[in-house]
């Protein structure tokens, strides 16, 4: 059997395209620039790459994927861990809030001081402060709660720790204060008239409300007025704001007293007092209609109600009198 000729393996065929040349009568091969097929190959992947994205759209609107399962997981954990905040919150809140009735109603029940009051402490801030946060996601209502709550906290913790700060050096040192505090009446209750009450009253001049800011007591003139605790004084000046002559004394530990419109004074700037010790005596000097005396506890210097003051050993039943008999009664004239 003769053996087979040779065969050599047939080319690849390239597919070309070709053209019809009218002048010279041929077919030429039709060459596609490289520019031409970069861009049709560009635009392949983009038509591709846009239909995968809306395949995993479609994909992930109907179906639960691995990455919706993480972010779901998170924010559910971000959510917990908010609450968590929020309760630990509320809990330390409540904690301040017991301090604080404490604060009040023993500490400084106990020192025979006026409840702290520092303006705007329960005064939320403005909305602008957390503006930016209601720009965020539907967190935003959540997290913007935790702020405020987180602010008011701070605000009410840094008012108890001034509270306490001035109860400090009280407790430290009761035994003095105890004998400073002013706590026993200016002069005898037996001498007394009548009274004139602390707070708002009728203005003797004008007719509108002015707000008095002390105790009125009248009597007879020369009457002997007692310094109502220990410690020095400090101004005896004549003429002062109408006050006439009058007596300050300082008793340490953020309070001070006033004596005014006395007939006679019995001390001088500087010197040492004692709880009941005389210090004067009631008169009509200054602005005054009528003799009385004219009694401020000032605390910080802040003027407070002095009834607040008298004698703890006081009965309940004159207490009771003390304030039905404070009346709008006018000695001075303002």
């Amino acid at each position: 059997m003769p053996p087979e000729p040779n065969r050599r393996p047939m080319a690849k065929k390239e597919h070309k395209r070709y053209r019809f040349n009218p002048q010279t009568l041929t077919y030429e091969v039709i060459t596609i620039p490289f520019r031409v097929r970069f861009y049709r190959l560009l635009r392949k992947i983009l038509i591709a790459f846009i239909l995968a994205s809306l395949a995993n759209l479609a994909f992930s609107y109907f179906f639960y994927t691995p990455k919706m399962y993480r972010i779901n997981k998170q924010r559910e954990e971000l959510v917990l861990q908010y609450n968590l905040l929020n309760n630990r919150i509320h809990a330390a809140t409540a904690r301040l809030d017991d301090i604080r009735r404490r604060d009040n109603g023993v500490y400084r029940a106990l020192f025979a001081v006026d409840t702290m009051n520092i303006q705007g402490v329960y005064t939320p801030y403005p909305d602008a402060k957390y503006a930016s946060l209601d720009e965020q996601d539907r967190f935003a209502p959540m997290i913007r709660r935790s702020w405020t709550d987180i602010d008011a906290l701070g605000r009410r913790l840094y008012a108890e720790s001034r509270s306490l700060d001035d109860l400090q050096p009280m407790a430290a040192d009761k035994e003095k204060m105890t004998e400073s505090v002013p706590a026993i009446w200016p002069l005898d209750k037996r001498k007394i008239r009548s009274i004139g009450a602390f707070g708002g009253r009728t203005d003797p001049v004008y007719g509108g409300r002015a707000f008095h800011e002390g105790m009125d007591f009248s009597g007879p003139v020369g009457t002997p007025i007692y310094a109502t605790g220990n410690g020095r004084v400090m101004i005896n000046p004549t003429g002062y704001a109408g006050y006439g002559r009058q007596i300050m004394i300082d008793h340490g530990f953020g309070y001070r007293t006033r004596y005014a419109h006395l007939s006679r004074i019995a001390v001088i700037p500087g010197q040492s007092v004692k709880r009941g010790e005389k210090i004067g005596e009631l008169g009509n000097s200054g602005k005054s209609t009528g003799p009385h005396l004219h009694y401020e506890v000032i605390v910080r210097g802040t003027p407070v109600n002095p009834v607040n003051y008298f004698s703890k050993e006081m009965s309940d039943a004159d207490f009771a009198n003390i304030i039905a008999s404070a009346r709008e009664t006018t000695f001075e004239v303002d």
